[in-house]
């Protein structure tokens, strides 16, 4: 049991979160995330959670595994062309995770989704929420657009609007 990792969930507070993320900072990001959308047929989802629940921490669930949760839950999968990508925010560990969809996931290497993730998490260690969160989605969108560049009849099959859980 990793004691740090516990405090870090329990003290954790949705008011902290809507703090690092106000009202404009989601609509920046959902913004983002339609005008990134015009440039490539992948769909992508934003998700922010404050902090893992007791059973998750009790369990030893990684923020890997509830944003393979989430992505489910959400049914981000649920596209056309399996091309739905998760970016997850754990506000409590500041930790990102970026789950595509295997119409994806065989073209984008999880080496890729990793440097994503890592830039992301540096900006958020550094204060910059909003600009951690704008510039993982243009990254996301750049490696969407070079696999799946937009076509004729594309259409938005995923509600662009950031998810606070």
């Amino acid at each position: 049991m990793n004691i740090q990792r516990w405090l870090r969930n329990l003290i954790a507070t949705p008011f902290v979160t809507r703090r690092r993320f106000p009202a404009h900072a989601l609509q920046a990001i959902e913004h983002a995330i339609t005008t990134v959308e015009a440039r490539h047929a992948g769909e992508i989802r934003f998700v922010i959670e404050t902090s893992l629940d007791l059973p998750d921490l009790w369990a030893g669930r990684s923020p890997r595994e509830r944003a393979i949760d989430v992505f489910s839950h959400l049914r981000v999968w649920d596209t056309e062309h399996n091309n739905g990508v998760l970016i997850y925010l754990l506000m409590a560990e500041r930790d990102v995770e970026i789950i595509a969809d295997r119409g994806i996931s065989v073209r984008v290497s999880a080496a890729e989704w990793e440097q994503v993730c890592r830039q992301m998490e540096a900006r958020f260690r550094d204060g910059q929420f909003k600009e951690g969160a704008l510039a993982g989605i243009e990254a996301v969108a750049g490696l969407l657009a070079l696999h799946f560049p937009s076509a004729p009849g594309d259409r938005n099959e995923q509600p662009n609007r950031p998810v606070l859980l």
